[in-house]
């Protein structure tokens, strides 16, 4: 009995000091794991540190070839009726300021013509009043002033480099021959220039769909921007399958244009005055005179248009008379030879310089469309004389212009062959302009 008890007392005391030791190895272990150094802690439980990423500002842009890395940038557009002075005057720029500014651009630009809608660029300080140190304007995608301010002020015009880049562009007859040229890249300008080219030797009211053309021509690029579509340099033309080139080439007084064969492709004459216009009444001798209210002969061709459409001379020619009378209204008389004189009536206005004595070439503008004297509307009226008698311009046989001489024969052989592979190395199905060749034509500053 005695033996039992004790045996169970001992095993007891083992149990218990089993689970103390436990506890207390437990105890320490955990101590022991939280005493040590902050680098031995699991990665997962050590906060991260945010690294700051400061951003580094570029260079100030160079605005007009001036520096702005203190100077503020403000770019906005004239408003209607806005001046100079309005502008400035915000600008902590005072009226003695500007009055001499104004006086300091004469013979460079009018601050006067500075027009709605173009672009400037103002420059001002990074001070409280943001007075301005520059002002710089626009008056065309070519040139602009530069308006220096500071100190004794000072005014310079720069002209942005330009490039002539030489383009072809093709096409064929769809529907009209304006729609069809101008969806193929070409511009209004280079339609009626086609149009004047051709106007003798086709009938353009007559071309039919799948007729083709191809054209070669001058696209003016500033800044990556076309300023300008023009200067046909030579045309083709197929109709009814049969082909005509109009070569451009220059004999001494300009450029004109001939076939193959050298010969010149218009008459010594424009067919007509105006572009695109609607004839309203014919030479005739007897019409009723819509002012008059009586029968009575009509020694002219009307053609409609609209007020202030530019009319040009239908030939080289000296001016006769360019005045006002109660009947013609404004009009201009132009000497052609010795067997043509034209006369163009009903003029809203001359253009500018013309006057009696003036030399002018075929297609320049010498006024434009009005209602000035016996008119009832806007309209041009155009006589036609040969030999002294008024006639009908537009049934009259009017001579061709002169021919390739022989002189130049050879080098117009040269340029003919040059444009016929140019031409036919041009694809018809082609969508857009193919670049031919580059020529930067002005070389001034960087703008």
């Amino acid at each position: 009995m005695f033996n039992s008890n004790k045996g169970l007392a001992t095993l007891i005391a083992s149990l218990v000091f089993i689970f103390i030791t436990a506890e207390y190895t437990l105890q320490f272990s955990t101590e022991s794991l939280m005493a040590q150094p902050k680098e031995l802690v699991p990665a997962q439980e050590e906060e991260e540190e945010v690294e700051e990423i400061v951003e580094e500002k570029g260079p100030a842009p160079i605005v007009y070839g001036i520096p702005t890395d203190s100077l503020e940038i403000v770019e906005a557009e004239i408003k209607r009726g806005e001046s100079l002075s309005e502008i400035l005057s915000q600008y902590n720029i005072s009226p003695t300021q500007i009055d001499l500014l104004a006086e300091k651009s004469k013979g460079i630009f009018n601050v006067r013509h500075m027009a709605a809608k173009r672009s400037y660029t103002l420059l001002h300080a990074l001070d409280s009043a943001q007075t301005a140190q520059y002002f710089i304007y626009e008056p065309n995608n070519i040139e602009y002033i530069i308006y220096d301010l500071r100190c004794e002020m000072a005014v310079t015009k720069v002209e942005r480099e330009m490039e002539v880049l030489e383009r072809t562009l093709s096409g064929e007859i769809e529907s009209s021959l304006f729609e069809s040229i101008v969806a193929a890249g070409g511009s209004p300008q280079l339609v009626n220039k086609f149009a004047d080219i051709y106007a003798w030797r086709l009938n353009l009211n007559r071309i039919q769909p799948g007729d083709k053309f191809k054209l070669i021509y001058d696209e003016k690029v500033v800044n990556g921007t076309t300023i300008d579509i023009s200067n046909l340099k030579a045309a083709f033309f197929e109709h009814m399958g049969k082909p005509l080139y109009a070569i451009g080439f220059d004999q001494g007084d300009g450029l004109s244009y001939y076939d193959q064969e050298g010969k010149s492709m218009k008459k010594a004459f424009l067919k007509e005055p105006l572009e695109y216009s609607r004839i309203s009444s014919r030479f005739s001798k007897r019409r009723f005179h819509p002012v008059q209210k009586r029968y009575k002969a009509h020694l002219g061709t009307d053609f409609a248009a609209p007020h202030g459409t530019p009319i040009r001379t239908v030939g080289d020619g000296v001016v006769l008379e360019a005045r006002y009378t109660r009947g013609n209204g404004y009009y201009v008389k132009i000497k052609h030879n010795k067997t043509y004189t034209t006369q163009y009536l009903h003029m809203s206005r001359f253009a500018k310089g013309m006057r009696a004595g003036k030399k002018v070439k075929q297609g320049q503008t010498i006024g434009y469309v009005g209602s000035t004297g016996l008119a009832t509307g806007p309209h041009l009226c155009y006589r036609f004389w040969k030999n002294g008698q008024q006639v009908d311009a537009l049934s009259a046989k009017l001579p061709l212009a002169n021919p390739i001489t022989k002189q130049h024969l050879s080098e117009f052989e040269e340029i003919k062959e040059e444009t016929v592979k140019k031409m036919e190395a041009r694809d018809l199905n082609s969508t857009k302009p193919d670049l031919l060749a580059t020529n930067k034509a002005k070389k001034p500053e960087d703008a």
